[in-house]
């Protein structure tokens, strides 16, 4: 199975970043996690990143907050899938992490995932790893059909309550 790497711009951004680790291991994605900033450390994100076909690694999510943009270095630098996550917080409360994620140039797509929404990222992340691996795509199938049972349940409670 291919892994996923999680890039975040800076340890702060852990908190919404575990949520990603959280989806990763439920569904048993190999995945590795490190610190690395577009403009700190611009040579270490472009050597990671421009291997990482090679390491085995299938997607890449980067977090970032402000207007690190960090997601679009990773894509300037790979042809694998990178889904960007907008970290909030700053001056602008993430608006500036959003814009600098979602605006990249024709020919260097992102995939942006709400701000802190780290975990839809890593459900992305899986789901572009299952079109390549059955035992995967079902695994999502059937977390799909448990997430609409917990709804049906829960109108259920909500009728028997009427």
């Amino acid at each position: 199975m291919k892994k996923v790497a999680v890039i975040m711009g800076s340890d702060s951004d852990l908190p919404v970043v575990e949520k990603a680790f959280g989806v990763l291991r439920e569904f048993g994605v190999p995945f590795e996690a490190h610190v690395m900033s577009a403009h700190r450390t611009p040579d270490e994100v472009r050597e990671f990143v421009s291997s990482a076909r090679a390491n085995g690694f299938g997607v890449i999510i980067a977090c970032a907050g402000m207007a690190a943009h960090l997601a679009g270095v990773c894509a300037a630098a790979t042809t694998l899938p990178v889904i960007g996550v907008p970290v909030k917080g700053g001056m602008l409360d993430g608006l500036d992490a959003l814009l600098s994620t979602v605006q990249m140039p024709t020919g260097i797509p992102v995939a942006t995932v709400a701000m802190n929404g780290a975990a839809n990222a890593a459900h992305l992340a899986v789901e572009i790893l299952a079109l390549s691996d059955e035992a995967l795509a079902e695994a999502v199938e059937a977390a799909r059909f448990a997430g609409a049972e917990k709804v049906r349940a829960k109108d259920a409670a909500l009728q028997e309550k009427l």
